[in-house]
């Protein structure tokens, strides 16, 4: 069975960077690529007075289709097996979560590069994920 490398995948210019990394990673360990995207869960009593369950899910899907989607063009003539999934929750403990689940080799993730004192206060998917992973997490500037 082939090792698989976790790529969390956002669409932001930071994780498109880590996937091109982890495509490099995949190609010299004869890996794969899981492809990651956590949706925020939108099913809250406030929300869903205005919107129905099917219409959060639905918009969910599109948004993570059309991520995945674009991800894909960007390595389409790699020669590395990717997969895909989608997730619904809080990013940090979805990546993490399905690490584990999936018993992957690493996590390979893009930083938003805030710095010290921002990450501090706002908080940071990507530094939650280094403290919280069960398996080495490589951070792509």
């Amino acid at each position: 069975m082939s090792q698989k490398i976790l790529v969390p995948i956002d669409g932001s210019d930071f994780s498109l960077r880590a996937l091109k990394h982890a495509m490099e990673i995949a190609k010299a360990m004869d890996a794969e690529i899981l492809l990651l995207n956590v949706q925020y869960n939108y099913n809250s009593p406030n929300i869903n007075r205005f919107v129905s369950k099917e219409q959060v899910r639905r918009y969910q899907q599109e948004n993570a289709k059309e991520v995945l989607d674009d991800a894909l063009k960007d390595i389409e003539n790699e020669e590395v097996t990717v997969h895909t999934k989608i997730r619904i929750g809080s990013p940090d403990y979805e990546i993490a979560k399905e690490a584990k689940e999936s018993n992957v080799y690493s996590i390979v993730m893009g930083s938003r590069g805030l710095g010290a004192i921002k990450s501090k206060i706002l908080g940071s998917v990507s530094f939650n994920v280094l403290h919280v992973a069960s398996c080495p997490v490589t951070m792509v500037k």
